[in-house]
């Protein structure tokens, strides 16, 4: 039988106690053995794998540490479990497709495999990288609404409403999440696409209460639309996160569980934080009863996930996921970069090139960490869904030698990536036009990238 809601409240509440460092030790301890147990085995040299039972032993250890351990919540300090049948029948019964948008623009979102000849979900924009005014956001949000592969948009987050810094908790944070729904809809009706879905709805949102008070609407905020629920890295849950799914939920909005297990930090090397990536999958489905998935494996150091090590961890979990379940996971790109870089273009092309041919799909693209204010352009979300689109053409091997060949342009690089210009300083601030100089970047490098073997236009 499907857990309710109210289940899941009652085991944070009466689950076993236990401290959370107590949690975390057992946790790394566990996913070590796990590695040890299933021969989990990191290979630099192919960051691209095709080797689909090693995928599957993956899954299996993902599966095994999730029903040993269990999801922590903090606000309890107590352990929230579940039994193997209970996620072997949630599983099951995982939605297979969940439509998202409304008229030209209603779609579905559906699984794919490795090397599916599909083209992806495209979710495409800026990741919630920080905007400094209204302008901007709705400058670039009309921009990705015309990007012609975008099956729903990601939006900026703003940092200054009316002119004046939002501060986490306050009214002003209230305000800067009801402004960015607004605007954002407003910006698609100019682009010509009403009905796209946002899929990262209110990405000013930090707190529960300001993203309860946004999805009203009056506002702009569609049940059609996404809401991202974030799992504390590892395998941790709040009330303030339970407060948003229950709420979401309740609207009958498409609640995503949204994981980034840190590689470097408590889930450990390469082969445990494939297994954590998986484990936090399942703690989606069981906890936040999602619809969706968006994933984000990201390095403890260079807080991007463009790194060799992270590319193998992002495809190995995305691979296991996609093989085992009908879950519908999206994979989220965040670069080291800033734009009008070669640098970013190529570490775009790594990472989307490669997810794509594991067998899920896109949220495009994280520019410059997605931490720096004003560091995008709609230049990198359009070239990331063209390297999307020509990557299906291309097999895991293919795509396995291309990375290995572009990982030595940039990954020198990531510990000091150079972060570019800013959006004021390559678009036009009141048309958004792109300049020549970026536009010529980008032909260079789609050439180099298709004497490389992407078949990319």
């Amino acid at each position: 039988m499907k857990i309710t809601m109210t289940e899941i409240v009652e085991r944070a509440l009466t689950g076993k106690p236990c401290s959370e460092r107590e949690f975390d030790i057992r946790l790394s301890k566990r996913a070590r053995e796990l590695v040890k147990e299933y021969g989990i085995s990191y290979d630099p040299a192919n960051p691209v794998p095709r080797d689909f039972g090693l995928a599957n032993s993956v899954f299996k250890a993902g599966f095994q540490l999730f029903c040993e351990l269990g999801v922590y919540c903090t606000s309890t300090n107590r352990i929230m479990s579940f039994s193997e049948e209970e996620v072997r029948y949630a599983l099951k019964h995982a939605p297979a497709e969940v439509w998202f948008g409304e008229g030209i623009d209603r779609r579905a979102l559906t699984p794919r495999k490795p090397e599916d000849k599909r083209p992806p979900w495209c979710f495409l924009g800026a990741a919630g990288a920080p905007v400094s005014s209204e302008q901007i956001l709705s400058i670039l949000v009309e921009s990705y609404a015309k990007i012609p592969q975008a099956n729903s948009i990601t939006t900026p987050a703003l940092t200054r409403v009316r002119g004046v810094r939002i501060s986490p908790g306050t009214p002003l944070e209230i305000l800067g999440a009801i402004e960015t729904v607004r605007i954002a809809r407003e910006a698609m009706r100019r682009a010509g696409r009403p009905g796209l879905p946002i899929m990262n709805l209110v990405a000013t949102a930090t707190t529960d209460s300001s993203l309860i008070s946004a999805l009203n609407s009056e506002f702009g905020a569609r049940s059609s639309d996404g809401v991202l629920v974030g799992i504390l890295a590892e395998l941790k849950t709040n009330f303030a996160l339970l407060n948003k799914a229950f709420y979401a939920k309740s609207l009958g909005f498409r609640i995503a569980g949204e994981l980034g297990p840190v590689y470097g930090g408590y889930a450990g090397g390469a082969g445990e934080t494939a297994i954590v990536t998986v484990a936090e999958h399942l703690m989606g489905l069981m906890v936040y009863q999602a619809d969706w998935y968006l994933a984000f494996p990201v390095h403890a150091i260079y807080t991007a996930n463009s790194s060799r090590e992270l590319l193998w961890v992002r495809n190995i979990s995305a691979q296991a996921i996609s093989l085992n379940t009908n879950l519908l996971s999206l994979y989220l790109s965040y670069i080291a970069a800033g734009p009008m870089t070669e640098m970013a273009l190529y570490e775009i092309a790594a990472q989307i090139s490669s997810i794509v041919v594991s067998g899920v799909s896109i949220e495009a693209v994280g520019v410059a960490k997605a931490r720096h204010e004003d560091r995008l352009t709609p230049i990198e979300p359009k070239f990331a869904a063209e390297v999307a689109y020509a990557s299906t053409r291309l097999s895991l091997q293919d795509v396995n030698e291309l990375v290995k060949q572009i990982l030595p342009r940039y990954e020198d690089k990531l510990k000091n990536p150079p972060l570019g210009k800013k959006f004021q300083e390559i678009c036009d601030i009141e048309t958004g036009r792109v300049s020549r100089e970026y536009l010529e970047l980008v032909t260079k490098v789609k050439k180099e990238l298709s004497d490389l073997g992407l078949p990319i236009e």
